[in-house]
């Protein structure tokens, strides 16, 4: 058996157990050819065609066969099967049925897995898809995130004393006293829907999983902003611990202006000083009153400091707000504001196709596990409406 013989057994190799045979096989000594009788013409050997001894080709070999470089070798094969055509039309058919079994059946005939350990993995071009869908969302993209498995706790300043400037033989410096508090970020599944018709549901392939993946995080992504933003807007004015004494959440200040030119430096004005990249979040109704303010002031300021806008409506618009409600939020989202996806990009996805069955109409569901909370005290400011105008 040649060398390349022996390294094509290597790379053909696909579970521990074949290596460990292949392993074996190459290391029994091959049987020493007999001699043959010297003829005359004993044919000469050119330097170059004696490469190794048998003893170092063996060695050579043997350390090629690897178990990381199995695992290499497996991983690249399986990325191969996972973007092929014939993988994705697969995933795209156990999406719109539940029903994996050929999916299954691919990666077990190539020799990834047996029986019903067969892994149904979602091909790498999804993840693009959900990336992409969910910094759509301009707010949720501006917020921190991280994949953290189960439940999380973030610590924040609660009370902490300035440092102060001491003259020596002038009393004592005062001893700082610092509490911190607690925020627990506890993943939620949230869920959105979105109900296909036939037409939709007879597309193919990559064009369906692109479609229905880039709508659901789309959904789930406007969702969370919903979420986040109301636990922003129910921040209390004031820092207070829980029945336990213990400081749970964050604080916000609060200012009741109506929308004009000096109401955003009002708001930018009473965040901490960590906040830097600041953003101004509002209804569109809101923004253009916002804006009509500013053509009366004949455009003589920025009437929004040169913070970034983003137009959510899960806020009320300023004319539709009722006293002392919050209608716009002020503050630093990428500081403020935290995010944890325990199952990083996956989302879990579920097809029902009998609820609106009489109206041609499929529906698909689908959930992803999110923990999202305001983390850094005054890192945002509120701007309700004031009681009388």
């Amino acid at each position: 058996m040649t060398i390349d013989e022996k390294k094509e057994l290597i790379e053909n190799a696909n579970s521990l157990e074949e290596l460990e045979e292949v392993r074996k096989k190459i290391e029994e000594p091959e049987e020493e050819p007999k001699e043959e009788p010297k003829t005359e013409e004993e044919p000469k050997v050119e330097p170059e065609d004696i490469i190794i001894t048998p003893e170092e080709e063996r060695k050579l070999v043997r350390d090629a066969v690897d178990e990381s470089q199995l695992i290499e070798r497996k991983g690249e094969k399986q990325m191969e099967l996972r973007n092929s055509k014939e993988y994705i039309d697969a995933f795209a058919d156990y999406i719109k049925t539940g029903k994996n079994e050929e999916l299954r059946a691919l990666v077990t005939t190539n020799g990834y897995a047996t029986g019903n350990s067969a892994t149904v993995e979602v091909p790498d071009f999804v993840y693009d898809v959900v990336k992409t869908a969910w910094e759509r969302d301009d707010l949720m993209a501006r917020v921190r995130r991280l994949s953290a498995q189960g439940n999380m706790s973030v610590q924040f300043e609660a009370v902490a004393g300035d440092a102060t400037v001491h003259t020596e033989g002038y009393g004592e410096v005062e001893a700082e006293q610092l509490i911190l508090g607690i925020i627990t970020l506890t993943p939620k599944s949230i869920k959105k829907w979105v109900g296909i018709s036939d037409e939709a549901l007879d597309m193919r392939g990559e064009e369906f999983l692109r479609y229905i993946y880039d709508e659901l995080t789309y959904k789930i992504a406007k969702e969370t902003a919903k979420t986040l933003l109301n636990k922003i807007a129910n921040l209390p004015a004031s820092l207070s611990p829980n029945a336990d004494g213990v400081y749970d959440k964050v604080s916000a200040n609060i200012i009741k202006e109506a929308p004009a030119i000096g109401t955003i430096a009002k708001a930018i004005s009473n965040l901490n000083d960590e906040t830097r990249d600041i953003t101004v979040v509002m209804n569109k109704l809101t923004w253009g009153a916002f804006k009509e303010a500013q053509y009366n002031g004949n455009y003589a300021n920025d009437i929004f400091e040169g913070a970034t806008v983003v137009f959510n409506n899960t806020l009320p618009a300023y004319s539709s707000a009722n006293a002392n409600q919050v209608y716009c939020i002020v503050g630093d989202f990428d500081t403020g504001a935290l995010a944890n996806y325990p199952n990083g990009d996956d989302i879990t996805i579920k097809f029902d196709d009998k609820t609106e069955m009489t109206s041609d109409i499929v529906r698909i569901l689908g959930r992803r596990f999110v923990a999202v909370e305001p983390v850094q005290d005054k890192a945002f400011c509120l701007i309700g409406k004031p009681a009388s105008v």
